[in-house]
């Protein structure tokens, strides 16, 4: 008789669960350390400054969010002040493309700073061979599943 396989008992399952966990963990330690940008809103910040000038559909395909929800977190860093937007031509085409703003470099910085504990004490139990393991085989089945998916559309 074959072995019966829960959902649970998936690697699917764990990294879902890891994924939420890191996700309930990463707003609490946001609030307790009273920084004022969401973890949504500093992805799309740090994610900026590695990519400075890129579009707001580049964007929202790098931190995984639609363009509806990638719009909402841009409006918010602008009110802020972290971020500028600009128009500029891709494909001979007029689009909004965006950079941090002076003020957006350094709060990136100010909470990396901040948060760089946190990061620290999440890895303390691993040692670097297995983080490098993990990291690298989260992303070769990203990439896997990026293949596939592009694959369907």
């Amino acid at each position: 008789m074959p072995k019966c396989v829960h959902y649970t008992d998936t690697l699917n399952y764990e990294i879902e669960q890891v994924a939420r966990l890191l996700r309930l963990i990463s707003v609490r330690v946001f609030e307790q350390l009273e920084i004022d940008v969401t973890p949504d809103e500093y992805v799309a910040l740090d994610t900026i400054l590695c990519n400075s000038g890129i579009c707001q559909r580049d964007l929202a395909k790098l931190i995984l969010k639609d363009r509806a929800n990638t719009g909402r977190i841009l409006d918010s860093l602008e009110e802020k002040g972290l971020i500028t937007r600009f128009i500029d031509t891709k494909n001979n085409r007029l689009v909004k493309k965006m950079g941090l703003t002076e003020s957006g470099v350094k709060k990136i910085h100010q909470i990396n700073k901040k948060i760089e504990g946190f990061i620290n004490s999440s890895k303390r139990r691993l040692t670097d061979e297995e983080l490098e393991n993990i990291h690298s085989s989260l992303k070769k089945l990203r990439c896997n599943l990026q293949e596939i998916f592009d694959m369907n559309i």
